[in-house]
């Protein structure tokens, strides 16, 4: 370390608790933003709004979301969070318990207890419910196979559609491995076997360690695709490539739309009408990737790591734009952009949530952890140094 780094000041917004606070508070804005435009396209977008999304808006159908499909019964738009933030504080709520790093057991032992006997209020149905009754089919599947199947829980995710339901709710691994992306890509890859497999799986260690990443000092969204780069396998690691380089050929999310949809395309399973996904939607392969984190990441460069800008590029971009955007979200918070107070604000008033109390909570945690793992570092280095272990180097 030069002197010029032991004496640098660190700002308020570089600080562990403002990086984890902008993080998650980011991806559930986003998260809120992207939910009533989630399932359609750029232009079904522009004509249903008359232009581009540039804040808070109401459900697609208006005062008729409780029965209108294809979303019903859900009022997704005025501010309410999805499932992606709903399962986020759940993560989190499983590391305040356990206090230390997670594995898939922690998902069977924790999270699946959580979802099936806790009401919590959700936003979306607008009452307190069982949160099992909100999450997707492909969450349902947690309580499935862990729950009533008994299913090793490293194992539990094989067979599940393949999608990005473990992937968008990784960035409290993210968090507590902070400036560490290769430790963040570990374990959140264990935590997802319990959820996903295949490319599904894949994307939930590498949105993990781009948060992590993020988190690094002087962290730009250059460095951040570079750590995702290090460390995806298979066709993620192409998609985000491909992606990428799309979008530095960019400076904002309007010229970007369609570019970085054709770089995906070739990767992403579910097909040009994301309500009538392909045959082959949404199966394990090696060759591709969902589509989710490399566009999130695709536009997290477009905007240069700019939290606004990053959002609505993920909001008008459509498709599945509510996981889109909390990617995003989350990226862009981490890397230090701040959230806009009047969405932040609006957003946990609409759904009746603290947002800023699940980061003081992850960042407590994630402190404690980083404490154990020291003291687990130094007992290591002893043992190692005890048998001879140290080279002559050190």
């Amino acid at each position: 370390m030069t002197p010029k780094t032991e004496e640098r000041h660190q700002s308020p917004g570089e600080s562990l608790e403002a990086r984890v606070t902008a993080a998650l508070v980011g991806a559930a804005v986003g998260d809120a933003l992207g939910g009533p435009v989630e399932g359609y396209s750029p232009d079904q977008i522009v004509q249903r709004h008359g232009g581009r999304v540039h804040g808070i808006v109401g459900p697609w159908n208006g005062d008729d979301w409780r029965t209108a499909r294809p979303l019903a019964p859900y009022h997704k738009g005025d501010g309410h969070v999805t499932d992606d933030t709903l399962l986020t504080h759940a993560l989190i709520r499983v590391y305040a318990t356990v206090r230390d790093h997670l594995d898939a057991y922690a998902l069977a032992e924790h999270l699946v207890p959580d979802l099936i006997t806790n009401p919590r209020w959700i936003p979306e149905l607008e009452a307190e419910a069982l949160p099992l009754h909100r999450v997707f089919l492909a969450e349902k599947w947690l309580v499935t196979r862990l729950h009533y199947g008994h299913v090793d829980p490293r194992e539990a995710g094989v067979g599940n559609i393949v999608n990005c339901g473990a992937a968008m709710y990784m960035a409290p691994v993210g968090l507590v491995n902070a400036a560490n992306p290769r430790a963040a890509y570990a374990e959140a890859i264990d935590v997802a076997g319990a959820h996903q497999s295949s490319y599904g799986r894949e994307a939930a260690g590498v949105f993990a360690a781009a948060v992590a990443a993020a988190c690094a000092p002087g962290a730009t969204a250059d460095s951040v695709v570079t750590a995702c780069l290090s460390l995806a396998k298979d066709g993620t690691r192409t998609a985000i490539e491909k992606v990428c380089e799309a979008a530095s050929r960019h400076g904002d999310f309007e010229s970007a739309l369609t570019p970085l949809r054709e770089a995906v395309a070739p990767y992403d399973t579910v097909g040009p009408d994301y309500r009538a996904p392909s045959l082959a939607a949404r199966r394990p392969s090696r060759l591709h990737a969902i589509e989710e984190l490399p566009v999130a990441l695709g536009m997290v460069l477009v905007a240069g790591g700019d939290y606004r800008h990053a959002v609505l590029g993920a909001v008008n971009y459509g498709r599945d734009c509510d996981s889109i955007a909390t990617m995003a979200g989350a990226l862009a918070g981490a890397l230090g952009s701040p959230v806009p107070d009047d969405w932040s604000k609006r957003v946990a008033e609409a759904s009746r949530l603290d947002l800023w109390e699940p980061a003081r909570t992850l960042t407590e945690v994630a402190r404690e952890i980083f404490g154990k793992d020291l003291e687990r570092r130094r007992a290591h280095e002893r043992a190692f140094t005890a048998i001879g272990g140290r080279g002559c180097s050190d």
